[in-house]
């Protein structure tokens, strides 16, 4: 382990680093996620998704520590977006989640990033910050896919907790999108 500070990196270096490459590795596991739903093999799209989570806190700490582009700003997002949405339509589609809890939060999803584009092409500066509830939302997302999959591939959980879950994402994508809408409504 070096001493001292982490070695600078140029925002705008190599497109190609270790980072980026783990990042671009969990966006390509999107169809097989979505595969091994859609043919009923969850408990492999379970442990896939466990995958996905530890990669991205894998190339969020090497892209904290040894410095991130631009390319990995855009691409790690885009890659926890596609896996979560995809999660959400494929697990409706067979029936582990309710279809409108999936249109709930793609809706969501298009209505922020319909927002931005409509500011942007209007000349608005758009600055990107995820709010706290937009946080919170994320993490109910995540929690109540992995114990969809949990449930629908192994057959664990607790009972009644699937529900639980379906309302706090409920209530956080409402409370989060409202948030963004009416951040954008201030100009702030």
């Amino acid at each position: 382990m070096p001493d001292g500070p982490p070695p600078e990196r140029s925002a705008t270096g190599s497109l190609v680093n270790l980072a980026n490459i783990i990042t671009f590795g969990r966006l390509c596991a999107v169809p097989l996620a979505f595969w091994l739903v859609l043919v009923h093999r969850i408990d492999s799209a379970f442990l896939l998704f466990v995958a996905a989570g530890l990669s991205d806190a894998l190339d969020g700490w090497l892209a904290r520590r040894y410095g991130g582009n631009a390319i990995g700003a855009l691409m790690d997002p885009v890659a926890d977006k596609s896996l979560l949405v995809t999660m959400y339509i494929t697990l409706a589609a067979i029936g582990e989640l309710p279809a409108w809890i999936a249109i709930l939060v793609v809706f969501r999803d298009l209505l922020i990033v319909g927002g931005i584009v409509v500011l942007s092409v209007l000349g608005h500066a758009v600055t990107i910050k995820p709010l706290s509830i937009s946080k919170l939302n994320t993490v109910m997302q995540i929690v109540l896919i992995g114990v969809s999959l949990l449930k629908g591939g192994y057959g664990l959980g607790i009972p009644g907790l699937p529900d639980v879950l379906t309302w706090c994402v409920v209530a956080t994508t409402v409370a989060s999108g409202a948030a963004y809408v009416w951040k954008a409504a201030r100009g702030t």
